[in-house]
């Protein structure tokens, strides 16, 4: 035989090969990708259904009322507690209410 005809049945073989891998890939990537638009119709739709159940009207029966305002708690002066400070330093021992001396 001659090269050429070597040649030419070498990329007969390589082709019957290739081909037919490159269509079986093509085709499952394809019904992949049909597999998923199926699965997100059927998710939008069960979306769609749970929106339409939750739905609530937007005008409401009942005229809306004033909340009534929370009472605030009083806040009292520190002048009120009057000499508290001043007893608990008292019962503090004095080597605790003296800062440490410097060495």
């Amino acid at each position: 035989m001659s090269k050429q005809m070597t040649f030419t049945l070498a990329c007969a073989v390589v082709l019957s090969a290739v081909v037919p891998g490159v269509a079986g890939y093509l085709s499952a990537r394809l019904e992949a990708v049909e597999t998923a638009e199926r699965n997100l119709r059927a998710l939008e739709a069960r979306l769609s259904v749970r929106e339409a159940r939750d739905t609530r009207a937007v005008s409401l029966p009942a005229p809306c009322l004033r909340t009534p305002v929370t009472p605030r708690l009083h806040q009292v002066p520190a002048t009120a507690l009057g000499d508290h400070g001043k007893r608990w330093l008292r019962d503090v021992p004095a080597w605790l209410a003296e800062p440490p001396a410097a060495q």
